[in-house]
């Protein structure tokens, strides 16, 4: 199974989820935008709106997708807008994208009050 998170600098969750037990492989990149193929100096515009993610390849026999929600919410700060400490821009901000029915509706289920208060893109 496949999960998509960003949460400012790609390397750091990486880092993180590589160590998750149940993780099988990652893989960063830029996610979200309006070109199909930026290249490093475009996205650091903030003109294209894409984000640094990291697409994860986990186990679900091992590890299930709310365990690795655990890993992206604890390991970031979702309140600063397009911001992970000292890196700033539209690339930096706190995203989640979806790749199935199960995923998009545990997305809709997020504390409302916890979405109210940051600036969480859900895609």
């Amino acid at each position: 199974m496949k999960a998509t998170f960003g949460e400012g600098y790609f390397w750091h969750i990486e880092y993180l989820l590589n160590k998750t037990k149940g993780v099988k492989s990652t893989q960063v990149g830029y996610i979200g935008g309006q070109l199909p193929n930026p290249t490093y100096e475009e996205i650091y515009t903030d003109k294209t709106d894409h984000a640094e993610a990291v697409e994860v390849e986990y186990d679900p026999d091992e590890i299930t997708y709310e365990e690795l929600l655990d890993v992206f919410w604890n390991n970031h700060n979702p309140t600063t807008l397009n911001r992970q400490g000292s890196y700033i821009g539209n690339q930096y901000c706190s995203a989640i994208f979806v790749h199935n029915e199960d995923q998009k509706q545990l997305q809709k289920n997020l504390n409302k009050n916890l979405r109210n208060q940051i600036d969480l893109k859900i895609l």
